[in-house]
């Protein structure tokens, strides 16, 4: 099991703790991430684009001349795709685009997504992160005590709403829960933050 440093939010290392190499220590699995990141951006799409075909345009119901005799194209409705204000064809029309993927991959791919921001040193523990109450201006003296505060940041905790609501501010920077990790946010962020606790618990999930 590998161990990493622990530091505190002032940037100081207290210790050390050992990761579960089955959990940060797996072979980085590339496709399986990008599957996972393609599924996650497909599902947050609402799908409620939408276009008339020429049974949903109003009017049109009236042949506008007769068939013969008139020298003009025959035509049936003013509301035929080739007319002005006429409906649309092969439009687009309201479906889902969600996309499922097996449990062990989706794991698989969190795993891969951790392992490999820890080789690359851009995934740092936190003793803990402790807010009185929501405060910007903590969330960027840590991130600068961590050199990080022009960096993308993801700070993942327990599941602390003061440490949400004070980042919640700061572009480029997002806190989540651990129960809310995702391949998306661990591959976008420069630099991971992970508390103590939310480690233990996400071991306890993937391990």
């Amino acid at each position: 099991m590998p161990k990493v440093a622990v530091y505190d939010i002032t940037g100081k290392q207290t210790g050390e703790v050992e990761l579960n190499d089955n959990v940060f220590g797996v072979d980085v699995n590339v496709p399986v991430m990008h599957q996972a990141v393609v599924m996650q951006l497909a599902n947050q799409r609402q799908g409620t684009h939408a276009t008339k075909t020429r049974g949903m345009v109003r009017g049109g119901g009236r042949k506008p001349w007769k068939q013969k005799g008139t020298g003009r194209a025959r035509s049936g409705s003013t509301r035929s795709p080739i007319w002005v204000g006429g409906g649309t064809v092969f439009g687009p029309l309201p479906r889902s685009h969600s996309i499922s993927m097996p449990r062990k991959a989706r794991r698989l791919a969190i795993k891969s997504a951790l392992s490999d921001k820890l080789n690359c040193g851009e995934l740092l523990i936190l003793d803990e992160i402790l807010f009185e109450q929501p405060k910007t201006k903590a969330v960027v003296k840590m991130l600068s005590d961590f050199n990080a505060a022009e960096q993308k940041a993801l700070i993942i905790t327990e599941g602390d709403e003061t440490v949400e609501k004070s980042a919640r501010n700061i572009p480029g920077v997002k806190a989540i829960a651990s129960t809310g990790l995702n391949v998306y946010d661990l591959l976008y962020h420069d630099k991971v933050f992970i508390t103590k606790g939310a480690v233990t618990k996400i071991e306890e999930v993937l391990a």
